[in-house]
């Protein structure tokens, strides 16, 4: 169980670094950004950093090279807004959250869809007239 400080810390880092990554990066390659989850280690020294990407694969991939290129900023920035002993090391890496379940999402309105052309029109919803 995490303690209710470092539940407060990785909040904080959380949303300081998705107010940096929209309003401070000006990187043409970081396409659209989100920051899902940050732990950070409880000495302080490390946070871990999960982004979800909104995009095909290759810009995802661009985009994380980008921020992975840019986290001397990211870090600097982060310590300016969250106050804490060490400002921790960023180690970036892709969220595949979002991505898995809208494919989980596909698979399951292809299944209700191949199930609703086998069934009479009375239980798919529509009108069933004698």
């Amino acid at each position: 169980m995490i303690p209710e400080r470092m539940k407060r810390v990785n909040e904080a880092c959380k949303e300081a670094l998705g107010e940096i990554l929209q309003a401070e990066l000006k990187d043409p390659r970081v396409g659209f950004v989100t920051v899902t989850k940050v732990e950070v280690s409880p000495d302080l020294r490390v946070a871990r950093v999960w982004l979800s990407f909104l995009g095909p694969d290759e810009e995802s991939e661009a985009s994380l090279q980008a921020l992975t290129k840019a986290r001397g900023f990211l870090r600097r920035e982060l310590g300016k807004r969250v106050r804490l002993r060490y400002t921790p090391e960023l180690v970036l890496q892709r969220d595949r959250g979002a991505e898995t379940s809208q494919k989980v999402q596909t698979i399951i309105r292809h299944v209700q869809e191949e199930g609703d052309a086998g069934k009479p029109e009375e239980m798919t919803g529509g009108e069933f007239v004698d």
